[in-house]
């Protein structure tokens, strides 16, 4: 069975991210808080409101979460557009990058895991694989020990088909990112042209 990812029963009700930190912390797997989170907590201050959380983590850890929240409803988001059972165990193709959750049938969708590629110790970008970076670089943690993806990756996917969300954020956090993070995320966008 598949569903139109734009069904009207995708309404989402995000638990705040104390709650998502909690629920993930069992993970064994890096994690790391992702989209407008992740530059709103860069940046230390509100950006603009959130209708979601969003959590990248590694393709081929995926198979843990099931296992860290056994008891919730897991969807895999298919290209192109649908949304279809993801079954307890099931090994997801590497097209698959979405999975939205919720704790039952129920509820509306509480978080979606964004899952990007990695070669050994090296995150590799779905967008273009020769854009890679250690992996143990791609994330900074809060005072609370919270992980987030840096802001130059994060800007990096929000600027191939960018929202007026997407301005706002690229906005708030170009000002913060240091001449490095600079640096990469220009060499980034010209990689990826």
């Amino acid at each position: 069975m598949t569903v139109p990812v734009a069904d009207p029963a995708g309404a989402w009700d995000p638990p705040p991210l104390d709650e998502v930190h909690a629920l993930l912390a069992p993970l064994d797997s890096p994690w790391w808080i992702a989209g407008g989170w992740a530059i709103e907590l860069a940046v230390g201050r509100p950006v603009r409101p959130h209708n979601d959380v969003d959590v990248l983590m590694l393709h081929r850890d995926h198979p843990a979460i099931q296992a860290v929240l056994p008891d919730w409803e897991w969807w895999a988001a298919a290209p192109p557009g649908t949304l279809r059972p993801w079954l307890p165990g099931e090994l997801l193709p590497q097209h698959v990058h979405d999975i939205w959750c919720r704790p039952t049938s129920d509820h509306p969708w509480s978080f979606q895991f964004m899952l990007d590629n990695a070669d050994g110790d090296h995150w590799v970008s779905r967008r273009d694989p020769r854009i890679r970076r250690p992996i143990a670089d791609i994330g900074r943690t809060t005072d609370d020990n919270l992980p987030y993806l840096v802001p130059e990756i994060q800007l990096f996917y929000k600027s191939k088909a960018p929202r007026p969300k997407d301005e706002l954020d690229f906005q708030a956090a170009l000002p913060i990112l240091t001449p490095a993070q600079r640096a990469w995320l220009d060499e980034a966008l010209r990689t990826a042209g």
